[in-house]
């Protein structure tokens, strides 16, 4: 079976989760979400995408 998860919800999952036992404070988890937001508009975002996807298919090869 496989299970797949979009990295949005996957990060917003993480996030909330910090948020609730308190391992960042709102704040930091505000500048965190912008941060994200406003990267994704910029010419690195290709770049991080690329990357992130060429690490997670490489993965299933470490054993």
């Amino acid at each position: 079976m496989v299970f797949t998860i979009s990295a949005v919800a996957l990060f917003g999952i993480l996030l909330a989760l910090m948020l609730r036992f308190r391992a960042v404070s709102p704040g930091a988890a505000a500048v965190a979400a912008l941060f994200g937001y406003f990267a994704a508009s910029t010419g690195i975002a290709p770049v991080v995408n690329s990357t992130i996807t060429n690490l997670l298919h490489a993965l299933p090869g470490l054993h």
